[in-house]
């Protein structure tokens, strides 16, 4: 039977890239039917025509066609992750021409402050050594106001169920626990939806988080 990884191993940088490299090149086999899931998403971000967006630990993009439909040819759609294979699996699907790929760590973002007015994170928060900070930094790219979806395919109990565990009650994204991280780093929690087919949780840029020693400005 196959180790399992623990919460700390998926929040080492090393360990993540290492997974994600090597599951890169079949990733978007392995969930051939997310897709409508991630364009609900998007829908519910709130963009608009010529806004500018940044999707944060974009994997393989596949929210990149999605965003760039609702910002339009104006807007702007930026995808960072932290894996190379990744972005290459990216640019193999074609989504390289649906935004700007960055190879980049999500907590050390090389964006200035308030640049973008919307975050989308599929998956993310799982995988933030130090999720204040983590969402400390994507607040401070994005303007006053600016909207985060924190997103997944699938709810917590089916995704913990498909790991072999099962949902803890200290388990960050329950929504007692979320709130006062989200406000600690900067945002306001809007909505929380978890169920069985998604996991969604939108939120607004407060007042600027206190600044941290990964900032870029």
């Amino acid at each position: 039977m196959a180790q399992q990884t623990t919460k700390e191993q998926w929040r080492d940088p090393a360990h993540v890239q290492e997974f994600f490299t090597e599951r890169a090149g079949d990733w978007d086999a392995r969930f051939p039917d997310d897709g409508p899931a991630y364009d609900a998403a998007v829908a519910e971000l709130g963009l608009r025509g010529g806004d500018a967006v940044l999707d944060a630990g974009c994997g393989t993009g596949r929210a990149l066609p999605a965003l760039r439909a609702a910002v339009g040819p104006r807007g702007v759609v930026l995808g960072a992750d932290l894996t190379p294979a990744m972005l290459d699996a990216a640019v193999r699907a074609g989504r390289h021409h649906d935004g700007q790929l960055l190879l980049a760590d999500v907590t050390t973002l090389p964006l200035r402050d308030g640049s973008v007015d919307a975050v989308f994170a599929a998956g993310l928060i799982s995988h933030l050594a130090d999720l204040v900070a983590g969402l400390q930094e994507l607040a401070r790219v994005v303007r006053p106001g600016g909207r985060l979806a924190l997103f997944h395919p699938v709810g917590r109990a089916a995704l913990a169920a498909r790991h072999g565990r099962q949902v803890t009650p200290d388990d960050e994204r329950a929504e007692p626990n979320l709130r006062p991280l989200l406000a600690r780093g900067g945002w306001h929690l809007d909505s929380y939806t978890d169920e069985d087919t998604r996991f969604l949780v939108l939120a607004s840029r407060t007042d600027r988080p206190e600044p941290h020693a990964a900032a870029r400005g």
